[in-house]
């Protein structure tokens, strides 16, 4: 099926309404085109993958639509990474759009025929998100132009829409809970407000000004650190809407007494984010339970590489109005203030360096980041390495949240009989 492209679709309708940041969708659209023409005139293609490597931010919004309007597949990489990490990402790409690009980009005759596309197929691959599995290796997810499109429209079910709606994003881009706000706020024709990282001051500020955000995307961390620095009754809030996650009851209790109103939700990138908010499914998802309590999800926002049903490591119960809990997850992975973080992929780090034996990489509950992550290391030789040194070596190979918190050390690691590492003891070392 083939709808309007999302973009001119929105130009058309509202020029001159604020589209990300400081730029209209009328600036959008131009400044969209124009690197479209670029990369065109370099030799990109529709299908092809063109990586994004920008911080959040009016440049990244230029990029992703760029690649759009190609009928190219973008492909965000997180500017935090490492250069190993961001290149394993990038490769296959057709062109990595960074700021070089951007500059370069000059009036090019992208209008020609074909070049440019004014459909979107709704079957077709739209944007490659990594993800971190449990498997330790980022995951790709691809996800349609379709499963975007029903996320919007599902979403706007959940929360209402305000045509004069403005959503702020301080998460990031390269995340589907970020870009989703960018692609929603394009169907929507509403205002999109990003910054490059989350600053408790400048989110307060803009949170607390009547003409302010309506929705604010955040992680319990981030919403915690708001209400200590004074949050109290933003006056232009609708939602808050809260995720990426558990959220402690507590936290709860201390917004609602601030009078800032949560949406919890849970969503996943390979169901393009939100699945259930408030609990309840979106009316576009069916979710079920598993015999073992998983959580099961179906329906157009999961990519189609996942299949009809998407088995997502998940544990959760319904009650009688079919509202969702999650009660735990079956995969190791840990979420560390809204950040996926894989124990194998920091343990490879942590082994590489020549002192150190094995590793072994756990979350420790933690009251600011729900998870801190933590390693527990055996060295080659006593005494020959301090923990200083080694969080310097990851922190230079690694994104700063996946950087252990703390690095222990002990003789031997819990391992069973056939050599499997038995992570959940580790709880008791670290």
């Amino acid at each position: 099926m083939l709808v309007d492209a999302w973009l001119p679709r929105a130009a058309s309708a509202h020029p001159l309404r604020a589209a990300v940041g400081s730029l209209t969708y009328e600036d959008l659209l131009a400044e969209a085109r124009r690197v479209a023409g670029t990369l065109a005139a370099r030799g990109a293609r529709p299908g092809q993958r063109i990586a994004i490597r920008l911080a959040p931010g009016e440049r990244f919004a230029v990029a992703l639509h760029a690649a759009l309007l190609l009928g190219a597949v973008a492909v965000p990489i997180d500017h935090r990474l490492h250069a190993r990490e961001a290149e394993r990402q990038a490769a296959g790409a057709a062109a990595i759009v960074d700021e070089a690009l951007i500059a370069a980009a000059g009036d090019v005759a992208e209008e020609r025929e074909g070049v440019l596309r004014e459909r979107h197929d709704l079957d077709a691959p739209a944007i490659v998100v990594h993800t971190s599995g449990s498997a330790g290796s980022p995951k790709a997810v691809e996800l349609t132009y379709g499963n975007w499109l029903w996320s919007a429209l599902g979403s706007a079910v959940a929360l209402g829409l305000d045509h004069d709606e403005r959503w702020l994003c301080c998460l990031p881009l390269s995340h589907v809970g970020g870009l989703s706000i960018l692609l929603r706020s394009a169907i929507y024709g509403t205002s999109a407000i990003v910054h490059e990282r989350f600053d408790t001051g400048r989110v307060l500020a803009a949170l607390s000004d009547p003409a302010g955000p309506t929705i604010v995307s955040l992680v319990p961390t981030t919403l915690a650190r708001l209400l200590d620095a004074g949050l109290r009754e933003p006056p232009a809030l609708r939602w808050a809407l809260l995720g990426g996650a558990a959220i402690p009851p507590a936290l709860l209790e201390r917004a609602e007494r601030a009078g800032v109103p949560i949406a919890p939700t849970y969503g996943m990138t390979e169901a393009c984010s939100q699945v259930a908010t408030f609990g309840r499914p979106l009316f576009c998802a069916r979710v079920a339970l598993a015999a073992d309590g998983e959580v099961l999800v179906a329906g157009p926002t999961v990519a189609p590489a996942v299949g009809p049903l998407l088995r997502t490591g998940d544990l959760g119960a319904l009650d009688e109005r079919g509202r969702l809990t999650i009660t735990g997850r079956k995969a190791d992975t840990i979420i560390s203030g809204g950040e996926n973080v894989a124990p194998q992929e920091v343990e490879a780090v942590l082994e590489a360096h020549p002192a150190v034996a094995e590793a072994a990489v756990h979350g420790r509950p933690d009251d600011e980041w729900g998870e801190a992550i933590v390693a527990t290391v055996v060295l080659r030789g006593p005494g020959s390495v301090g923990e200083a040194v080694l969080r310097a070596w990851c922190a230079a190979r690694l994104a700063p949240y996946k950087v252990p918190k703390a690095i222990a050390v002990a003789q031997a690691l819990p391992r069973t009989a056939s050599g499997k590492l038995r992570r959940a003891e580790l709880r008791d070392v670290g």
